[in-house]
């Protein structure tokens, strides 16, 4: 999981719904966070919650009307709008939303959207009805196809009293969500700045239509009760491209082996701990994917005999096992695709990383290939960052990935995912 940085500004933007109080909460607990924040009402927002309230918790001047005599910033929308690190609004009804969606600009909050410059957060309340009405679900959509980012309502017992889907989600996922946002549009700007790889702002939606079946960690083949042959996989960088497809649109499944971090929030995640257990897993979940990707480290060999009992070592200087291979899950995957799957391989080497990488591409009929040399500093198994060279099909273009957090190669990967797609 990303670490949050510090003072990120937040605009928070309180729409006229019977939620609305709830906002205060929000704001507590960023400020909690050290964010700074100020907010922004709709005049209905009012009704339901006092201005007062908020400039007393944030010492700001509380902006509702660009053209109000005790406005101290005569362009407000403007100002406001583009020093803020996250637009957040919270809660949106279906009316600001349709504002939203659709360009209109009358009143303080809609102006402010069209004016912001920062990525904008959407934490939905409405009544259930007009949750589902078509509408609404076409300007949710419409929203989402321009980059914005959802906190999509729960279902419960609402304020009209019926049971369904549109109660604002808890407050403490909300903050959470908006970190998370904040701080992912923070480190691809960080990683610009440092030039390590010239990377746009994070991209939104483009996987909504894609359902990813990851493999991560490593596996563990047993050789008696107690030992057991394995690797060095943490699963981090195929959590990465876990949380990165997540956060872009995909429906998100990850088989995991082996690991030593936990999947991200959102995300589906299958326990396994052989080869055998995950390659079942797979081709278990296999029909309802549209791409596969096998990120995890899948141990080849494993012990013909597992012991029943634990082997003693007395009088025993030297141990002999007899291996069999484990089931290949990409090769196996590969021959049973189906006409919409996309399947890409990762290829771990210590020498002639980009031939190894081109065979396995070949030999396993792969869409792509990420490949990288775990002997370089910076990559590999249990670090942060990774070095790699992307193989295409039916390409001679290598795309080099110099040295960067595993979550921005994540989002490299899935740029040229998406781009297979579209040809």
């Amino acid at each position: 999981m990303l670490m949050n940085k510090k003072n990120f500004r937040v605009g928070l933007g309180v729409a006229g719904g019977i939620a609305a109080y709830k906002a205060i909460e929000v704001l507590r607990l960023l400020q909690k966070s050290d964010c700074e924040v100020r907010v922004a009402m709709t005049k209905h927002a009012t009704e339901f919650v006092q201005p007062l309230t908020f400039r007393a918790l944030t010492e700001s001047y509380v902006l509702v009307d660009d053209y109000a005599t005790e406005n101290p910033d005569p362009i407000a929308h403007i100002n406001f709008s583009q020093t803020i690190d996250l637009l957040l609004i919270v809660p949106a009804t279906a009316n600001i939303i349709a504002k939203f969606a659709n360009g209109i600009a009358d009143d303080f909050l809609s102006s402010t959207f069209l004016a912001s410059t920062a990525p904008v957060l959407i934490a939905p309340a409405m009544n259930t009805t007009m949750w589902e009405n078509p509408a609404t679900q076409r300007n949710i959509e419409q929203l989402k196809k321009d980059g914005v980012y959802f906190v999509e309502p729960i279902a419960g017992e609402l304020a009209c009293k019926t049971v369904g889907t549109g109660k604002l989600e808890d407050v403490e996922n909300i903050v959470a969500q908006a970190l998370k946002v904040m701080s992912l549009e923070s480190e691809v700007l960080s990683l610009n700045n440092e030039q390590l790889t010239p990377d746009s702002r994070l991209q939104t939606q483009d996987l909504k239509d894609e359902s990813l079946l990851i493999t991560v960690g490593g596996t563990r083949e047993a050789i008696d009760p107690v030992r057991f042959i394995s690797n060095h996989s943490s699963g981090k960088m195929g959590f990465a491209v876990a949380e990165a497809a997540q956060m872009r649109g995909a429906s998100v499944t990850v088989v995991a082996g082996v690991t030593s971090v936990e999947p991200p929030e959102n995300v589906k995640a299958i326990r396994t701990i052989s080869a055998e257990e995950m390659y079942q897993a797979v081709m278990k979940e296999l029909p309802n994917a549209t791409v596969f990707i096998g990120a995890a480290a899948v141990a080849d060999y494993r012990p013909k005999t597992a012991a029943a009992e634990k082997i003693k070592k007395a009088n025993q200087n030297f141990l002999a096992l007899e291996l069999e291979k484990t089931p290949d899950i990409l090769l196996n995957v590969s021959k049973n695709r189906h006409e919409k799957l996309l399947v890409v391989g990762f290829a771990a080497e210590t020498n002639n990383v980009a031939d190894y990488a081109k065979s396995k591409m070949e030999k396993k009929n792969l869409d792509l290939v990420v490949a990288n040399d775990i002997t370089k500093k910076g990559a590999g198994f249990n670090t942060d960052t990774n070095i790699a060279t992307i193989l295409i099909k039916n390409s001679r273009e290598k795309i080099e990935l110099p040295l960067m957090s595993k979550r921005a190669m994540a989002d490299k990967i899935l740029d040229e995912i998406v781009k297979l797609r579209r040809k």
